[in-house]
């Protein structure tokens, strides 16, 4: 049965806020908004308190840019000493896990790519009483390991979206390519596309390295002659391939998952097809402010379910409207 450490600040739920402008974020207690911006502009009058967010965020992906920016948005809004790290090492996410948990914060929000090897830790935060949220990857695993929710989408239903897609515009031999092997989120998405697209061929390259990504691309082009389309599963990583592409002379096309502005905006100039976009800055902000509403009145959002926030597919049609928003960091 797992322990459950409440704030009742019951009276504060009314959610009038204060006009206090200053809220503790990882940039240890700066100013993280003033009153003319709408988006922080009060502090919930509830206690401060302080919560763990921690990725599997490899260096130089932007994806996590904007997740940190919904988090710290929340954070500001719900007076929480906000507590931010990342490391794509699974034994180093747990070890971070473990000191969050030893520092008795009172939440962590964690993503489980490798959800395995945080199995102890997030234990130990359920034996201590800490409230846990899983968000973008590791749905089933956040579960099974004591989270309250789960905030993002889920990736075989992503990847089979997007394997509708790729069927409907008549590409049959697409290459799927996965930035870091055993993550179960990346997996999920090339599995969705393959019972799509039964022609998908799945590429594994390291994400940590980009000459890598482009060079295992542009070879496997090159020896892959029918390959129709480059599939992506982060921004950055599908615009490495636009670049593949077009040095090798492949016909192949390119499509992506996730999303920033320069995403958008080859969208917009058609180098890249579509992408899946699963709202990271939704997920880092409801992964703060569910801990916010359980830390105060035991809410516990989803009730037991996971809470989506994508997959919503960007094309042509539709990647203008989300371009603004893009270059502000919040899709």
């Amino acid at each position: 049965m797992k322990k459950k450490r409440l704030m009742f600040g019951l009276a504060a739920l009314a959610m009038v806020p204060v006009f206090a402008l200053t809220a503790c974020s990882s940039a240890g207690g700066r100013d993280t908004g003033t009153a003319e911006d709408p988006a922080v502009a009060g502090v919930a009058d509830t206690p401060s308190i302080k919560i763990a967010m921690i990725t599997h965020a490899p260096p130089g992906d932007t994806f996590w840019d904007t997740v940190r920016k919904g988090a710290e948005t929340a954070a500001a809004k719900d007076n929480v000493e906000l507590l931010y790290s990342g490391d794509p090492e699974s034994a180093n996410q747990a070890q971070l896990i473990q000191q969050a948990v030893d520092q008795g914060v009172d939440g962590i929000a964690v993503t489980l790519a490798k959800g395995d090897a945080l199995e102890d830790a997030l234990k130990n935060a359920e034996e201590a009483g800490i409230p846990v949220v899983g968000f973008n990857g590791g749905l089933e695993e956040a579960f099974e390991f004591g989270a309250f929710t789960f905030i993002g989408q889920d990736e075989t239903v992503a990847g089979r979206a997007l394997g509708d897609r790729i069927a409907e515009d008549g590409y049959t031999k697409p290459l799927c390519v996965i930035q870091m092997q055993g993550h179960v989120g990346l997996e999920a998405r090339c599995a969705g596309i393959k019972e799509k697209v039964p022609g998908t061929e799945i590429l594994y390259v390291t994400g940590t390295d980009m000459t890598q990504v482009k060079s295992t691309i542009t070879a496997k082009l090159q020896s892959t002659p029918d390959a129709d389309l480059v599939v992506g599963l982060g921004a950055p990583f599908t615009l490495t391939a636009v670049d593949a592409v077009a040095e090798t002379g492949s016909k192949a096309k390119v499509a992506s998952f996730d999303l920033n502005a320069d995403l958008a905006q080859a969208v917009i100039d058609g180098t890249v097809q579509f992408t899946v976009d699963q709202q990271p800055y939704l997920q880092g902000y409801l992964a703060v402010d569910s801990l916010w509403l359980y830390n105060n009145g035991g809410f516990e959002i989803g009730g037991g379910q996971p809470v989506y926030t994508g997959p919503t597919i960007i094309d042509s049609e539709n990647a203008e409207a989300v371009l603004e928003q893009a270059e502000k960091g919040i899709r």
